[in-house]
């Protein structure tokens, strides 16, 4: 089955209701957990690439609490985050993963290694940085200024996030963007909220501060 066409699944964590994402169950060893970007919900993985990597690995991908289909608040701390994203995997059942974090995944899946270290077999970190790391404590003010550029060119500011700003950047993006913009209503989880997304913002701005 198609990423594009895989729907939520959900279990109950700490008494709220939590959407996954469970793919090829069994293929691999370990399940590889997938931890988004900032304002992400599970639709906005690259069905393409998850596809590809399904091949080889059982997947999981999660809404944290307070983001798509789950349901509470989002935490206001990374460590936070990745104490959900611990509770949520072993209530699944796994008490050995591999895990990605892409952006502000990645700096979750840091926190989860440092919190759980016995639950983390292999991890990959993809577009992120150390706590207090260099351009950490600026992604509030970039995020908003490629927001604001992406409202004035009516794209989507993922264009201007995770792409190059040149011709051959506009490209590579707007295929993405076209995979993502196939999946059916039937098949889409919740948008993210504004209040989630200050709450996230908060997160990473505490994130960029030692102590």
């Amino acid at each position: 089955m198609s990423y594009i066409n895989k729907r939520n699944e959900y279990i109950n964590v700490n008494g709220l209701k939590i959407a996954y994402r469970e793919i090829n169950k069994g293929k691999s060893e370990r399940p590889l957990v997938m931890l988004v970007h900032l304002a992400a919900t599970m639709d906005n993985w690259d069905p393409k690439f998850i596809d590809l990597v399904a091949e080889k690995h059982h997947i999981i991908l999660l809404d944290l609490p307070g983001v798509g289909g789950s349901a509470g608040k989002v935490a206001t701390t990374i460590p936070g985050m990745a104490q959900q994203a611990i509770d949520i995997i072993k209530e699944l059942g796994y008490s050995k993963i591999n895990l990605l974090g892409l952006s502000m995944g990645g700096m979750i899946a840091q926190e989860v290694t440092r919190l759980a270290s016995d639950l983390v077999d292999k991890l990959i970190l993809v577009g992120t940085g150390p706590r207090d790391g260099e351009g950490i404590g600026t992604v509030t003010s970039t995020t908003f200024k490629f927001m604001l550029k992406a409202g004035l060119n009516r794209v989507d500011p993922k264009r201007f996030i995770f792409y190059n700003h040149d011709e051959k950047g506009k490209i590579e993006a707007n295929k993405v963007l076209d995979r993502l913009a196939s999946r059916s209503k039937e098949n889409a989880d919740v948008q993210m909220k504004v209040p989630g997304f200050l709450r996230q913002l908060k997160a990473i701005k505490r994130w960029s501060t030692v102590g």
